[in-house]
């Protein structure tokens, strides 16, 4: 694999076998077109590749035979866990290549840092142990008072789930919840030890009970990720306050004063609430609304004509290629997420309505294109 000029954080290992002869740009190009407007801008791989979060795809053929095609899929990323997996799902969904069919499957997400950790861990051994030949006893008990101090910041498990927490999660009226260990490591180590860590999406029952018993302030990772928790962390548990890293960055990264502004700039969860509620119901015809209530979960698109019947029924991730060669499109009701490529081409058809799951928070409000959510319509 080629050199990356940005920090590899994990790479996705994926293999894929195609009912027909292809090269590998119809490969790329499957990648790249069939995973595009499934997640929004923030998981669209030409958007992440522009940003430096994802880095060379590799497409590897090793074997054309029997009118088949065998090969390998490396996709390198600087994105967190969350996002990585949902980018490695995201390539596994992809069932053609060009005409021919095709199965993709994930192999491994390696992650490069650990394997880097390991090394470091064990090349440490080999040097303790040199060190504990040739140090006197006075060094010996000084390496033991630092490394008493550099172990895992007093961190400890909580409840039955084993959380990463600090030592005052039970004395303190106050928790902060991050989402893992080193979220809490890294608290820890700038003096806040009322921190508890979720380590996963899924939240911890001791969480959920912690939350009602104290006042919950979640600090989240300031990406896709972080969203995600979030969401979930309001559908079950009782948060006062949300802070979240800066754009881009993850609680785990942060120094000292970057820690203390995103805590003070903490926001109450009912204003928060309040801002989303800020938008406009638009009446529409009942068809459209039906159509949304019915899309929701599958991953689909309807197409409307100008007397609003459904001209066509198909999956999301063909949705661009499909506008290009439409004709008489007025509306598009859809199970995923406007992106700036959707809303171009849209202009270009003279498509009136766009409607979807959700809008790309970095859209170019076209003229001629009337952009809405199934939140924002009603019939």
């Amino acid at each position: 694999m080629a050199s990356q000029s940005f920090a590899v954080k994990y790479v996705i290992r994926a293999k894929f076998e195609v009912d027909g002869l292809v090269e590998k740009p119809d490969v790329i190009g499957a990648v790249f077109g069939q995973t595009e407007g499934l997640f929004g801008s923030e998981l669209d791989l030409r958007e992440l590749q522009k940003s430096g979060r994802v880095g060379r795809i590799e497409v590897d053929i090793t074997s054309q035979r029997d009118n088949r095609t065998i090969g390998s899929i490396t996709v390198p990323t600087s994105l967190d866990k969350v996002s990585t997996a949902i980018i490695a799902a995201s390539i596994e969904s992809i069932d053609r290549v060009g005409p021919c069919s095709a199965h993709v499957s994930l192999e491994k997400i390696e992650d490069v840092r650990e394997t880097k950790r390991k090394a470091i861990i064990e090349r440490a051994k080999e040097i303790l142990q040199r060190w504990k030949l040739e140090a006197t006893s006075e060094t010996e008990e000084i390496f033991r008072e630092v490394s008493e101090i550099l172990r895992a910041a007093k961190i400890k498990e909580y409840g039955p789930e084993k959380l990463p927490a600090g030592p005052e999660i039970d004395a303190s009226n106050e928790i902060i919840i991050v989402e893992g260990r080193a979220d809490v490591i890294n608290l820890l180590k700038h003096g806040i030890n009322n921190v508890i860590a979720l380590e996963g999406v899924k939240i911890p029952e001791t969480v959920i009970r912690l939350t009602r018993d104290k006042e919950a302030t979640a600090f989240l990772d300031g990406d896709h990720g972080g969203d995600l928790i979030l969401k979930e962390l309001l559908q079950v548990a009782k948060i006062k306050y949300v802070a979240r890293a800066p754009k881009g960055k993850e609680v785990e990264d942060l120094n000292a004063k970057e820690i203390e502004m995103a805590l003070q700039n903490r926001v109450p969860v009912e204003e928060m609430i309040e801002r989303r509620k800020k938008y406009r119901k638009v009446l529409v015809p009942k068809e459209i609304v039906e159509a949304a209530e019915s899309l929701k979960g599958t991953l689909e698109a309807i197409l409307f004509n100008n007397k609003l019947e459904p001209i066509k029924r198909l999956p999301v991730s063909e949705l661009a290629d499909t506008l290009k060669g439409a004709e008489d499109v007025n509306t598009v009701v859809f199970d995923g997420i406007v992106t700036q490529r959707i809303v171009d081409i849209a202009s270009e058809k003279n498509i009136k309505y766009l409607i979807a799951a959700r809008i790309s928070d970095v859209i170019k409000q076209p003229l001629n294109v009337n952009l809405l959510t199934f939140d924002d319509v009603i019939g």
